[in-house]
């Protein structure tokens, strides 16, 4: 892992587990819960905040203005307007996007949810993904929520990852497995 992952991930964290546990305490993790999710929808819809938390070029000031602005627009819980604005003032707003994905993972393993993402070749019935659900629930011993995207490029099957681990059970790894093993052959 280079050394600049490692770092912000160890930053965020630090923060993730801090902001969890104090709405944890406070029995206000719905709200966190939503605040999550909105934060992330509002920095895959918003370039200009996505240039505010990576930029460089914001006073310390300026930057807990504008997220302070932002929180209290979207209507964000106290506890992660609070450390949106300590981010800000430490320059560590980079590691926002880490920390919600940390966050969510508190949640969930609170809850004792774990989630999946799978991507398919082709869209998945409700059928389909209720047994993989099922099956994935039986390994992880926690119910697992699946998101699922498609990817044309797989050919066939799928790749399902749950926590560190992975099943790539599809038709264009098979391919280039067969592929590497007939240059082995040779």
């Amino acid at each position: 892992m280079p050394e600049n992952i490692s770092i912000t991930a160890g930053i965020a964290s630090r923060y993730a587990t801090a902001i969890f546990e104090i709405s944890r305490e406070e029995g206000d993790l719905d709200t966190l819960e939503a605040d999550v999710k909105a934060l992330r929808k509002a920095l895959g819809d918003s370039e200009d905040l996505r240039t505010l938390i990576n930029s460089p070029v914001y006073a310390r000031d300026e930057m807990e203005r504008a997220i302070a602005a932002v929180g209290e627009r979207m209507k964000l819980g106290q506890t992660v307007r609070n450390a949106v604005s300590v981010m800000a003032l430490k320059r560590r707003l980079f590691a926002l996007p880490v920390a919600l994905d940390r966050i969510d993972a508190l949640i969930s393993d609170h809850k004792g949810v774990a989630r999946a993402e799978v991507i398919s070749a082709e869209r998945l019935t409700e059928q389909q993904m209720a047994r993989l659900a099922e099956m994935l629930s039986k390994k992880a011993g926690k119910t697992v929520e699946l998101e699922v995207s498609v990817d044309a490029s797989l050919i066939g099957g799928l790749v399902a990852k749950l926590g560190s681990r992975m099943v790539d059970c599809s038709t264009r790894t098979i391919l280039s497995n067969l592929k590497d093993a007939m240059q082995e052959a040779r």
